[in-house]
């Protein structure tokens, strides 16, 4: 049995890390739109077109469920994914409903990392309204730090500089959680863990979305009988970056530990 993971490009790792380290027993395929890459800034038509045809290559490799480990990609097609295919598929959205749960009491506000595209979104703007009764959740686009995260750019400096400059507008002691609302976004936790006072707390949500996908191959019927096996394929096939991926999902598999 092989569950499949896809996005843009390296940002669901963080996510499949997780798998990993919860769901050893299973087979991995990892696809990567690097012929697209990154989403958060394409119109949402083409966006949708992108995920279909890289889902399509994926099912001809064989897969028997599918995450879409990415969370633009999931506002804009995982309902028609779940229409063409019968196989057992996971979303993602940002973590904003646990996050104004934990913050309810605390009369702290939550700030939301995510890409433009995510924001711009109907779906966004639903769940916010659903969960956000008491008006505490600000959104912040970060589009640049996808491109930071494809070109492995993950020196300290540099990049505490760039989330300095992002969070300079802001009274941090406003604010009680911030949500990684993009896949890629998890890579610098360690750099916004000492950059962010000590009071917040950082969430996303790759373990809720992995609680899930176990739920669902258990529902499913689909046995744990793998080794922990990941195959890499990107829709470029271009074999350096068949290389990135195995580098990144090493250094997230580390910030895990």
């Amino acid at each position: 049995m092989t569950i499949g993971f896809f996005d843009s490009g390296i940002g669901g790792l963080s996510v499949l890390a997780e798998a990993l380290r919860r769901l050893p027993a299973q087979d991995y395929l990892y696809m990567a739109d690097t012929l697209h890459v990154p989403y958060g800034t394409k119109e949402k038509d083409d966006v949708k077109a992108y995920v279909m045809e890289s889902v399509s290559m994926m099912m001809e490799r064989g897969i028997d469920a599918l995450v879409v480990a990415c969370n633009t990609a999931t506002s804009i097609a995982v309902n028609e994914l779940r229409e063409v295919y019968s196989l057992p598929i996971v979303g993602m959205e940002p973590a904003v409903k646990p996050a104004v749960e934990m913050n309810h009491a605390t009369g702290k506000r939550v700030l939301v990392f995510a890409t433009p595209l995510t924001l711009q979104l109907p779906k966004y703007y639903a769940l916010v309204s659903r969960v956000d009764e008491g008006g505490i959740v600000d959104s912040l686009p970060l589009p640049e730090l996808v491109r930071y995260c494809e070109n492995l750019q993950f020196d300290k400096e540099v990049m505490a500089q760039y989330f300095h400059e992002k969070l300079s507008a802001y009274n941090l002691d406003d604010y009680g959680i911030i949500v990684l609302g993009c896949t890629h976004y998890p890579f610098y936790r360690n750099v916004l863990r000492e950059l962010l006072p000590p009071h917040i707390q950082i969430v996303d949500g790759n373990a809720g979305t992995v609680r899930r996908l176990s739920a669902l191959l258990t529902r499913s019927g689909i046995a744990h009988n793998g080794t922990g096996r990941v195959s890499f394929m990107s829709s470029g096939n271009e074999p350096a970056y068949l290389d990135k991926m195995q580098t990144a999902l090493a250094f997230v598999r580390e910030l895990n530990d």
